[in-house]
């Protein structure tokens, strides 16, 4: 419990389902000038990931009044949400050489989803309240970072 959230469980939370599929292709047969001939067979195989991720909020620590472990609680939850944000900035910035996945171990479950051939959608939960127009507003200019992600097939 802090001053911001009553029931907060100040904690990120990912669910990820893995799909595989494999499916037998046709079989070829190849005949050789001397007569032998030779049969081959596969399969297709196709493999996706959902992950459905619920991010902490992040939140100041003078406006919880969070101490001791809620306090370090909420400073790890800051840290990552950072990490995703400089993860997020670098691949929408197309001089960056570096993409910082490793910085945290949220951004490191999440790599496959933010970069490459993926679909990422993000929800961003905000509040009316005047008291939180700092989160509030904190909150879009994240989303509207991450909107601009380009995606790379």
């Amino acid at each position: 419990e802090t001053e911001m959230n009553e029931t907060s469980s100040r904690s990120h939370s990912i669910f990820t389902v893995t799909v595989e599929s494999s499916e037998p292709t046709t079989t070829s047969t190849i005949i050789s000038s001397d007569g032998r001939s030779t049969s081959s067979s596969g399969s297709k195989f196709t493999a996706g990931k959902l992950h459905m991720v619920d991010l902490a909020g992040s939140e100041r620590a003078n406006k919880t009044k969070a101490e001791g472990k809620r306090l370090g609680e909420g400073a790890s939850i800051n840290l990552s949400l950072a990490s995703l944000g400089n993860v997020i900035s670098a691949l929408v910035d197309e001089r960056a050489t570096h993409i910082p996945y490793r910085d945290s171990k949220l951004t490191r479950l999440l790599q496959d989803s933010l970069g490459g051939n993926s679909l990422t959608v993000m929800i961003a939960n905000i509040g009316p309240a005047s008291f939180n127009y700092v989160e509030t507003l904190s909150t879009l200019r994240y989303a509207g970072r991450a909107k601009k992600i380009k995606k790379y097939t």
